[in-house]
């Protein structure tokens, strides 16, 4: 069972770097889009990183809402 809620979290997870337009930005180049996340968590890791969690869970709640609001 653990091995299933794991692979349906790593699918949506994957769905969410679709979603945001990564996969089409980098030309489904793997190395860009390691190499982007990667920069991202840099960028989370440094002295404000709790401002830029806080920006970036505004940011996504946002966009989560403006998605169900078209689909419903």
């Amino acid at each position: 069972m653990q091995r299933r809620e794991r692979a349906r979290h790593l699918i949506e997870l994957g769905g969410l770097v679709q979603k945001a337009g990564l996969v089409d930005l980098a030309d489904d180049d793997r190395a860009t889009i390691y190499g982007a996340l990667l920069e991202l968590v840099g960028r989370a890791r440094d002295d404000a990183a709790s401002d830029t969690l806080a920006l970036w869970k505004r940011r996504g709640r946002r966009a989560f809402d403006a998605e169900a609001k078209t689909t419903a």
